[in-house]
């Protein structure tokens, strides 16, 4: 596929969003957007970096906390608010990354889940969060005099800095820097034969992912104005795993795919199913790694390759 055909689609995904309210319930909408920016920077860590976080939640709950704090109990400003949740989950990911990339493989994702849940009984104890109960009624606030509580003026900001993040990750990706993550996850010990600074690159490619796991979860709270522990919880982190194998690992888009399938099938199902959904949902991450190996889309890559006479991997 061309750069061009590439950036004309992105151009017509960006109008559909515009004109999506219209026929469906932005929340709804948000919800998806909220997660498929979580489930795009994990990708950047996954996809394209080759490191596989089992703690990733704790950025998404931090920011969540962090910005539903800001706004209640400080009064800040909505993008301040916003600004404060994802630099803290930046700041976080640094912290938590400077002790982690020390280790690969399977210890990576050990000392990853290991900090996480650390970290959630942060969050379990401590006074600010409201413990079990979470914090509640968030304000969404205003932003140059546009009151927030609308649902449809949220809705265009979380469109506007979805799309602001979804192009950050698209240059990363194409950039020298996104290279040499390419490089170092294909093989790493070529990597630093060829002279690059590898903890370096990993350490600046998992505080990326954590800020914008960050501004995914400062979203999330503005949008359904509560924060709670689920947000921290192992669980999530499990999820986004499941959103980006689905849609399809190292792909552009396929985290985006995976987020809407597995959030449109748990709002769907849940008041038909009950507690059943997550065996369901664990049963089509069993399904997508048996059959869909390359995930949705990039298994409609592959076909869409050999429909052309184009050679696959």
């Amino acid at each position: 596929m061309s750069a061009t055909t590439a950036r004309l689609g992105y151009l017509a995904a960006l109008v559909l969003l515009l004109l999506a309210p219209a026929a469906i319930y932005p929340v709804l909408i948000m919800k998806v957007l909220c997660f498929a920016l979580f489930a795009c920077a994990f990708n950047l860590l996954l996809g394209y970096t080759g490191l596989l976080s089992f703690g990733h939640a704790v950025f998404l709950g931090s920011a969540a906390y962090l910005t539903g704090h800001a706004l209640s109990a400080w009064g800040l400003p909505t993008l301040v608010g916003l600004a404060v949740g994802t630099a803290a989950a930046a700041l976080l990911g640094l912290v938590i990354g400077a002790l982690a990339i020390r280790r690969q493989g399977i210890y990576f994702a050990m000392i990853t889940l290991a900090l996480a849940q650390m970290m959630y009984f942060v969050f379990l104890q401590s006074p600010f969060t409201g413990g079990e109960n979470g914090l509640q009624g968030v304000p969404r606030g205003s932003l140059a005099g546009i009151d927030l509580s609308n649902d449809y003026a949220l809705y265009y900001l979380v469109v506007a800095l979805f799309a602001a993040a979804f192009w950050l990750i698209l240059r990363t990706i194409h950039s020298p820097f996104g290279q040499a993550l390419k490089a170092i996850r294909e093989n790493e010990a070529r990597a630093v034969s060829l002279g690059y600074d590898v903890d370096r690159y990993k350490l600046l490619a998992f505080v990326l992912s954590a800020g914008l796991s960050g501004l995914a979860g400062a979203l999330k709270v503005l949008v359904f104005g509560f924060a709670t522990l689920t947000d921290v919880h192992w669980h999530t982190s499990g999820e986004v795993v499941l959103m980006t194998l689905l849609g399809g690992m190292g792909t552009v888009m396929g985290p985006v795919v995976g987020a809407g399938v597995v959030v449109l099938l748990q709002t769907e199902l849940a008041d038909k199913v009950g507690s059943l959904v997550t065996v369901i949902m664990g049963a089509l991450f069993v399904f997508c790694v048996l059959v869909f190996r390359r995930g949705i889309v990039g298994e409609s890559v592959a076909l869409y390759r050999r429909m052309i006479g184009e050679k696959t991997r």
